[in-house]
């Protein structure tokens, strides 16, 4: 039985995960306070992972219930800020060497994937066999590099992969038990596979390049990949994850570790 085991959220996009227990289901279907901050450059560009390194060295923890948050640089004391501090703004643009500011977007924060902006999901075991590709990354080196948001158990490696289909179609699947009511829950829409960036190749603490990182993946993913695989997305390999939308009648319903999850069939997209 496919089963929600983790649920992962990140404040401050690019910056750490926080695992939670349950996660409510906001506007445009991401869930609460995922991605709810992003840093931006003079320039309006994101401070991401795929442009500054900076970003995997620094640790972070959102205290929402504070407005505080806490940031520790690799060299030097942490530091708790609230979060419309000005402040805070001076550190961050110390720490990257370039003005930055953070900024705050309530109603369903700053998703990777606007066109898909649901829960990305992933399988334990797909993670463990990802990791089992490199001799010195471990799973949770992996979990950190790839960053979902929903993580199922009780599912083989690359399972997840039968919640999408064609560019045409969509996988429509259930979570949890919105209503009461056991034939119920939250529905979703599968999209797509999620095209890797360069993140997944960096050390997710030190930024890192492991060389020779998605030349091994690509390798290791035409080999394996199940028959249940592909639709027509698969024009190259580095591409691991389940990006989703969410149905809007189902926004504000919550998520719950234990939840299970159910394939209900395909449809055009």
């Amino acid at each position: 039985m496919a089963t929600l085991r983790r649920i992962f959220v990140y404040p401050i996009k690019s910056l750490d995960a926080q695992a939670v227990d349950t996660a409510r289901i906001v506007e445009n279907g991401g869930l609460d306070g995922d991605r709810q901050f992003a840093l931006f450059d003079a320039d309006g560009r994101y401070v991401n992972g795929k442009r500054n390194r900076d970003t995997h060295r620094l640790r972070s923890a959102v205290d929402f219930e504070r407005e505080a948050v806490r940031l520790e640089p690799p060299e030097g004391e942490a530091r708790t800020f609230t979060l419309d501090d000005d402040e805070l703004t001076d550190w961050l643009s110390s720490y990257f060497g370039e003005p930055v500011t953070l900024e705050r977007e309530r109603a369903g924060g700053f998703p990777d994937d606007t066109d898909a902006s649901g829960p990305t999901i992933i399988s334990t075991a797909t993670i463990r066999e990802l990791a089992s590709w490199y001799p010195d990354i471990d799973a949770e080196s992996m979990r950190r590099r790839l960053r979902p948001n929903l993580e199922i158990g009780g599912v083989p490696p690359f399972w997840e992969d039968r919640l999408f289909a064609g560019r045409d179609e969509v996988v429509e699947f259930t979570v949890g038990d919105a209503d009461g009511d056991s034939d119920d829950g939250i529905a979703f829409d599968g999209v797509n596979p999620c095209q890797r960036c360069v993140v997944p190749s960096r050390d997710p603490d030190t930024g890192e390049e492991y060389d020779g990182f998605r030349e091994r993946f690509v390798e290791k993913r035409r080999e394996t990949i199940p028959e249940w695989s592909g639709g027509d997305w698969f024009d190259h390999h580095f591409r691991v994850m389940v990006n989703t939308r969410v149905d809007e009648a189902d926004w504000g319903e919550t998520l719950s570790v234990g939840d299970e999850l159910e394939i209900r069939g395909t449809e055009p997209a």
